[in-house]
């Protein structure tokens, strides 16, 4: 096998663990890789705005009100709108998102994080740098992304 097909495979394992990762948690609890990164952000920092949610998982506030509104049709978060000031919206958690959210599995990014984190500064380097190269040679350089280890859509 030619250098060139090593890459390539190893670019297909990465996408397809992505993806069985993602049918997992959906089909064990319902809810999208992004979903399920807004309910642990909430459990983790408490009461949100909007626009705060958005920054904090580097997701634009349009994408990231889309998926608010499908945990608010499923009873997992409340939104309400600040008594100060009219323009803010506050994001809480139902207590029927704590129950999910124990139960979940853990995401995909975490279990990456942490033995990405165990690596030597040398190596954490050498994996940005590929992944950088691969990104540039794949003109996927300038697409607009957030450190959420998922297929398809973000909403």
């Amino acid at each position: 096998m030619e250098r060139v097909d090593d890459v390539l495979v190893a670019l297909r394992r990465i996408i397809r663990a992505t993806d069985l990762h993602s049918k997992y948690l959906v089909k064990s609890t319902g809810l999208t890789t992004p979903q399920m990164l807004l309910l642990q952000t909430l459990r983790n920092k408490g009461e949100q705005t909007v626009g705060s949610l958005a920054k904090e998982i580097s997701l634009s506030q349009a994408t990231v009100t889309s998926i608010l509104d499908r945990l608010e049709k499923k009873e997992l978060i409340v939104r309400k709108r600040s008594d100060n000031d009219k323009r803010k919206v506050f994001v809480y958690l139902h207590d029927k998102a704590m129950h999910v959210l124990k139960d979940a599995p853990i995401p995909l990014q975490e279990q990456f994080t942490s033995q990405f984190n165990n690596l030597q500064d040398w190596e954490q380097l050498m994996i940005i740098s590929s992944l950088s190269r691969i990104a540039k040679m794949m003109d996927a350089q300038d697409i607009d992304a957030s450190p959420v280890l998922d297929v398809g859509t973000l909403d």
